[in-house]
């Protein structure tokens, strides 16, 4: 593998950094608020899930116990 000097590795880096599409602040607003909506949705599912699971067990152990 050929060995590269700390110069031409600072070139490399900041040719690669220039090719990077950087998002809009509408892009990253957007995305963020859908981060928090499958976030909070993500949640409400396994809370009901929990119930469900917890009130079926409940069920079960009430009949055998």
């Amino acid at each position: 593998m050929a060995r590269t000097n700390p110069l031409q590795f600072i070139q490399q880096v900041r040719s690669e950094v220039a090719k990077v599409v950087w998002p809009t602040r509408r892009e990253v607003l957007l995305t963020t608020v859908m981060v928090f909506i499958m976030a909070t949705l993500t949640a409400i599912f396994f809370a009901l899930v929990d119930l469900g699971i917890r009130s079926g067990l409940q069920a079960v152990l009430n009949i055998f116990g």
